[in-house]
């Protein structure tokens, strides 16, 4: 049976999974690192050598103990995780550190932008979102504060086209990989003309841009310099797919209408795919999906399941002794804490904006109802059951955008091991919940394009059939669906207007 390897670049982690034709996992290597190095608060880099290095201590661990596995897969590929720009020069040479997608810094948009684009923007009141979006544009704050070694700049392109080079030699980025602050049109799948509207949103010349393709296409294969680096056999196809979130959403098998993808992932997002493109909200594409002639509309919690990891950082580091001699996790004894508070965290409500959104960039995160009995297992589930919401009214607000009706959930992400959190989810939602063979969802959907590819199946959804098997499905509980449908349309869905105007207050502070 043939086999299939996937290198999945994550925010804390990669991964190196070898999967066979039934979607079966049958080795998986992973090395977590420290997610970003920090100049100061806010900033958060990388070095792409880093990653480089990892995957090359992966592969190599791979072809030394698993062999007889490696002998028999037929082709590779690559997601990464989105919206980091690597910058290249005329040597393809890394220039500087890279500036992760979770990075906090903006660049001065006082600037203003071309008369007519800037009147347009008003006449749809969309004037705060587009200098939203300006500000995080990274490679003009490098410009505005780089400028000399903005000066020795050839090419700007994604992580995951930087490793497809490294491996190939050929610098080339699958389209439904180039999601970030691009000048790309995804509707189209091909980068903006200098005409179109938001190009100048990014003050990005089409020079520093590289070719680009479709999942499925063969971008190159394993060069001899690759090979001694990675152990990787020279001559192994690789094979473009996509984002780690778009390849999640495959991996759980979202391709009817009537089902939707959550990752409970660093960022949480709800995507479901169809072939009627359609922004989930105003100056957000719907991304193009790892299945040809489908787009991806996309709602974020940009924080998301990150908040976690900050809750566990900052209020449950206590836990940690305790989690090792008990041979568990600090999440797994915190999600133990939480079985027994009831459905709205005895009334603590938590919006959670830890990271503003586009359409609403004064956003702050806010917890409300606080009262002496609360705990601090009340705030961890009140994260939970807030990022649930902001999901759920991300997803009301796509199915009515795109007059769709969702039936089911379908999981991934880390948080999507816990039967608690899956549970939460079903209730918060009022839709089954249901979750895959396997946690390594991303890599499991870039595992599906490359087996497509190579001939194995017919296309994606062939594929789809014979590697996704749901295994656990979670039932909505009608007394805590009553619960929540009340906090969610009496309390959370008002939080917002009742609070905007103090968060644009505290934004000019």
């Amino acid at each position: 049976m043939s086999k299939v390897l996937i290198i999945d670049v994550g925010t804390q982690s990669a991964r190196g999974i070898i999967f066979d034709e039934k979607g079966n996992l049958l080795v998986k290597e992973q090395i977590k690192y420290k997610p970003y190095i920090s100049k100061e608060n806010g900033f958060m880099e990388q070095t792409a050598q880093m990653f480089w290095d990892v995957i090359c201590q992966i592969t190599q661990k791979l072809s030394a103990e698993h062999d007889s596995l490696m002998q028999d897969v037929i082709a590779m590929s690559v997601d990464t995780f989105r919206d980091t720009a690597v910058l290249l020069d005329e040597n393809k040479n890394v220039l500087r550190d890279l500036i992760l997608w979770s990075d906090q810094r903006t660049a001065d948009t006082s600037e203003p932008l071309p008369k007519k684009n800037a009147m347009l923007f008003k006449l749809v009141k969309m004037t705060r979102t587009v200098n939203a979006i300006r500000g995080k544009v990274k490679t003009r704050w490098i410009m505005q504060h780089e400028p000399e070694l903005w000066s020795k700049v050839n090419k700007v392109v994604h992580i995951s086209a930087y490793i497809n080079y490294l491996l190939t030699g050929n610098l080339i980025d699958s389209y439904a990989s180039t999601i970030g602050h691009f000048p790309f049109d995804h509707k189209n799948k091909r980068y903006l003309s200098e005409k179109d509207l938001i190009f100048p949103v990014y003050e990005l010349d089409l020079k520093y841009m590289i070719p680009v393709c479709a999942p499925g296409d063969v971008i190159g294969t394993v060069t001899e310099e690759c090979a001694k680096q990675t152990g990787l056999p020279v001559g192994l196809k690789v094979i473009a797919s996509g984002s780690d979130k778009g390849c999640e959403t495959v991996g759980v098998g979202c391709v009817n209408s009537n089902v939707a993808s959550v990752s409970f992932g660093t960022t949480s997002t709800v995507q479901f795919s169809t072939k009627k493109y359609f922004e989930p909200e105003p100056f957000m594409p719907a991304y193009p999906a790892v299945l040809k002639d489908y787009y991806n509309p996309e709602v974020q919690i940009f924080r998301g399941y990150w908040m976690i990891s900050w809750f566990k950082q900052n209020f449950a580091r206590h836990l940690e002794k305790r989690a090792e001699e008990m041979g568990t996790s600090v999440e797994e004894i915190m999600n133990s804490e939480i079985e027994s508070i009831p459905p709205g965290s005895d009334g603590l409500i938590l919006q959670p904006f830890w990271q503003a959104g586009l359409t609403s960039p004064e956003a702050r995160g806010a917890i409300i109802g606080f009262s002496d009995y609360h705990t601090r297992a009340h705030v961890y589930r009140a994260i939970i059951e807030g990022i649930d919401f902001a999901l759920r009214e991300g997803l009301e607000r796509m199915e009515k955008r795109g007059k769709q009706k969702i039936d089911f959930i379908a999981v991934s992400g880390g948080g999507s091991q816990s039967d608690l959190i899956c549970q939460i989810a079903a209730n918060i939602f009022n839709k089954p919940i249901k979750r895959v063979q396997t946690y390594e969802t991303s890599a499991l959907g870039a595992a599906i394009v490359t087996f497509t590819a190579c001939g194995v199946y017919g296309d994606e959804q062939d594929a789809i059939k014979n590697m996704v098997r749901y295994v656990d499905t979670f039932i909505p509980e009608p007394t805590a669906v009553v619960t929540y449908d009340h906090i969610y349309h009496n309390i959370y869905l008002k939080l917002y207007d009742k609070l905007e105007s103090f968060y644009k207050y505290l934004e000019k502070e």
